[in-house]
């Protein structure tokens, strides 16, 4: 546990080097636009955004794609939202008792 305690400052530190937030931002605004197109979800996301990793360190690289994955789930819900209609499992449960 003194281990953890110890680590989560530098973890803090990574995370929030100015390359990094600036990563998370432009991943969630690609991936909202892509979670909102019809037939296109989070892990399509993913793999259509992946070669921009290529120019990122690793650890940008796997920030990128995580607000990728989550930014695309909350794109989908979008769509799910306005017309009422669930278009994936994820997006099922926001709509409550309209499913069945």
């Amino acid at each position: 546990m003194a281990e953890i305690l110890q680590l989560l400052p530098a973890g803090f530190g990574i995370a929030l080097q100015p390359q990094n937030p600036m990563l998370i931002i432009a991943g969630c605004a690609l991936s909202l636009f892509i979670g909102a197109m019809p037939g296109l979800g989070s892990v399509n996301g993913v793999a259509i955004l992946l070669p921009l990793t290529f120019l990122v360190p690793p650890t940008g690289a796997v920030i990128f794609l995580a607000a990728i994955y989550y930014g695309a789930m909350y794109g989908g819900a979008i769509s799910s939202i306005i017309l009422g209609i669930p278009g994936s499992p994820t997006t099922a449960i926001i709509l409550g008792g309209m499913v069945i």
